[in-house]
């Protein structure tokens, strides 16, 4: 999407060398995640590449995996312990002139040292933000004096704390009196909130129990508000005048707000003899896992977080690439502004750099092996991102079991899991985002979200009166109906390539005299995916979705190997087709799209998802039409979601919503794979009875604590 433009300054200028610039010494992988030094070094020889004196303000510098017909060889010579072909080693470079609106691309070649490519993009492409923008935009915005007079209009306590939700300012078509889009440069639409006036010096006080009605809008490349919207605080789009602020109390979610409980005692997950995984470096800043059969290269980019590569099962290739591509929160009140607020977190945001550092003994159990990755910052330096990714083993129950009624022998598996987890938090909300292993050799995507409500003012008058547009969650306090959208990408390779994406379903047969005399018969029929498009489960029909390798045949009953998906169902989004929501959300709208493998289509939202107007994400790349041959190279985009209709428990905290994704064999083996685990014993378990010790027990403590001698215990 590069284009020309008419001022000479926004012009890339041609490529060159390195120009002094050091080498470091290249990873040994081709899928090896930038290391620190590539990050400096990309971002060098960009700003070498320009006159000297240019400013640029960098948004993401990360790896360009090689194409797929160079990296399958590859990791075909790699397996079979073949000399490695030479790939050269390159990074993608986004960034802005600074204190313009001029978005660049560049491609920096960092095995010869050269900038290979660098263009100009088109209009309405906006990169993503960044923590440092954000923290300018709300200094930007409180300090602003118009904000200040609209702010005093609410005659606030003494010494009120404000704080503001920068949030991108989204899409909508709306044009100003002289026909130009607002959305046309990169702003930002700030939600105003404060902090508790009782206890304004607390800086962990949940201020989204304090909306106001006042929603500035700043415009990141002059740092300066252009427009104050007053937001509706009725039942309509009404707006009114701002009066004084009404007192309402505090809802607070950090612990020491409240009395703890006392009846818990300490659970800990104990691995006497440490952890049955291994993992081995396969690139600087990329990790190998091995455990239980299981093989899998770990990487992290600023866009993605986490990304799997390479997955194979006791020696067999399964998944090419995995990763989290996308996701859309679309919210459903339709007054100005509410109407924009849509979130895309990884586009316009990014997994990397939200990701959190994972406390040892908080967000992960056990013997924890932790893995860090590294971003870039606005000057094009890296930034170390610590304990990112965790690692550790849990049980989730049986796996199987059978009991022989003659004998009363109980054959019994527990179903131990390797988990790869990463925690995002994205303003309000969190994130808790799991690839998941077992013995059988079942592979899940779990999601996990939880975090604080976006919130918005509402009439005190109005707080026990039903909202078409949400849900009073305390006094003053709405939070809008939304749907979160997830799409799960994933590049297959089940025992190697040539692989198809087929649905079965479960169909009734006609009644026969001969074949179905009683009408209790049924089959399954069969449709593979041969043109790229969209496509839907089918509850009446127990729709499956599988992918096989038609290549590749079960030894016992000659079937195609292959894995079936387990795709939740979910909503499908709920704004109309002509909205710019849906228009965005590419992916919103059906469980499963296949597309022929493109190099760089990544992203089931598009490449830009910051007040994007669509036409560059899945949907766009599904319509093409591509055939699908029967031995072809499929990618599967699985899509799934919630449709958040808030309770009152949810606030000011909400427990977790938990939604998974699973990939099953299905014909792959010849028999059930975990046979060979072992049982599940005593002796190894070392499970405690408590019968004897609870003998005698009550409940009659405060708050229904254990009292008499069991509380000792």
């Amino acid at each position: 999407m590069g284009v020309s433009h008419d001022s000479p300054a926004a012009e890339p200028p041609k490529t060159n060398g390195a120009n002094g610039v050091k080498k470091s010494k290249l990873p040994t992988h081709p899928l090896g995640p930038l290391t620190g030094d590539e990050i400096s070094r990309s971002s060098r020889l960009v700003v070498q590449s320009w006159p000297a004196g240019t400013e640029f303000r960098f948004k993401s510098i990360k790896l360009r995996e090689p194409p797929k017909t160079e990296l399958i060889p590859y990791l075909e010579a790699e397996r079979a312990g073949k000399e490695l072909p030479t790939i050269d080693r390159l990074s993608d470079v986004v960034y802005y002139l600074k204190n313009t609106d001029k978005l660049h691309e560049a491609i920096v070649d960092l095995t010869k040292d050269t900038v290979s490519s660098n263009k100009l993009m088109g209009p309405f492409l906006h990169a993503n933000g960044d923590g440092d923008e954000i923290m300018a935009v709300e200094r930007v915005m409180l300090a602003d004096p118009g904000v200040q007079a609209e702010v005093a209009k609410l005659q606030l306590p003494e010494g009120s704390v404000l704080v503001a939700d920068p949030w991108i300012y989204g899409s909508d078509g709306f044009t100003s009196e002289d026909g130009k889009f607002y959305d046309d440069k990169r702003i930002m639409q700030c939600y105003l909130y404060m902090r508790d006036p009782a206890n304004s010096s607390e800086p962990d006080s949940c201020h989204y129990a304090f909306p106001l009605p006042i929603s500035p809008v700043v415009d990141t490349v002059t740092m300066k508000v252009i427009r104050i919207d007053i937001v509706a605080t009725g039942l309509d789009e009404k707006v009114k005048p701002l009066e004084p602020w009404q007192p309402v109390p505090p809802n607070e979610y950090i612990p020491e707000a409240h009395e703890l409980r006392t009846d818990l005692k300490p659970l800990r997950v104990v691995q006497p003899e440490g952890a049955s995984f291994a993992v081995d470096k396969f690139a600087e800043m990329g990790d190998r896992i091995r455990w239980q059969k299981w093989d899998l290269k770990v990487g992290f980019n600023q866009r993605e977080g986490m990304v799997l590569y390479d997955v194979a099962y006791d020696g067999r290739p399964l998944f090419y690439r995995l990763s989290l591509s996308d996701m859309a929160i679309p919210y459903g009140d339709p007054r100005h502004p509410f109407h924009r607020k849509q979130a895309f977190d990884l586009g316009d945001a990014g997994a990397g750099i939200m990701a959190n550092n994972l406390k040892l003994g908080c967000d992960c159990l056990g013997s924890i092996y932790y893995m860090s990755g590294v971003v870039t910052d606005a000057d094009g330096q890296p930034v170390s991102m610590p304990n990112v990714v965790c690692v550790h083993e849990q049980d989730s129950g049986l796996l199987w079991k059978h009991t022989n009624y003659r004998t009363d022998r109980a054959c019994v598996v527990r179903n131990r899991e390797l988990v790869l987890q990463t925690i995002l938090t994205v303003s309000n909300y969190e994130y808790i985002l799991a690839f998941i292993f077992n013995t059988a050799g079942d592979m899940t995507y779990e999601v996990r979200a939880t975090g604080i409500l976006s919130t918005q003012p509402v009439d005190l008058s109005l707080t026990k009166v039903p909202h078409p547009f949400g849900t009073v969650v305390h006094p003053g306090v709405l939070a809008g109906y939304h749907q979160h959208f997830f799409s799960l990408r994933v590049d297959p390779m089940l025992d190697g390539r040539g692989n198809q994406v087929v649905y079965d379903d479960a169909v009734p047969l006609p009644r026969d005299p001969v074949l179905n005399p009683h009408g209790v018969g049924y089959t399954v029929t069969r449709t593979p995916i041969t043109v790229s498009g969209g496509y839907d489960l089918d509850s009446s029909k127990g729709r499956q979705f599988k992918i096989i390798n038609p290549s590749s045949r079960n030894p016992v009953n000659g079937a195609a190997v292959g894995y079936k998906i387990h795709v939740p169902p979910f909503q499908p989004i709920l704004a109309d087709a002509e909205s710019y929501h849906h228009r965005r959300a590419e992916f919103a709208d059906r469980s499963v799209y296949v597309t022929a493998h493109r190099d760089g289509e990544l992203f089931a939202g598009g490449e830009y998802t910051n007040q994007s107007r669509g036409g560059t994400g899945v949907r766009s790349w599904a319509s093409r039409g591509d055939e699908l041959p029967e031995k072809g190279d499929p990618v599967v985009w699985v899509q799934f979601g919630i449709n958040h209709i808030p309770r009152i428990e949810d606030f000011p905290v909400m427990p977790m919503e938990m939604i998974k994704v699973v990939f099953r064999p299905n014909n792959f083996f010849d028999k059930n794979p975990a046979l060979d685990v072992p049982p599940s014993t005593q002796e190894a378990n070392g499970s405690v009875g408590l019968n004897e010790a609870m003998e005698g027990c009550n409940l009659g403590g405060k708050n229904g604590e254990l009292s008499g001698a069991c509380a000792h215990r």
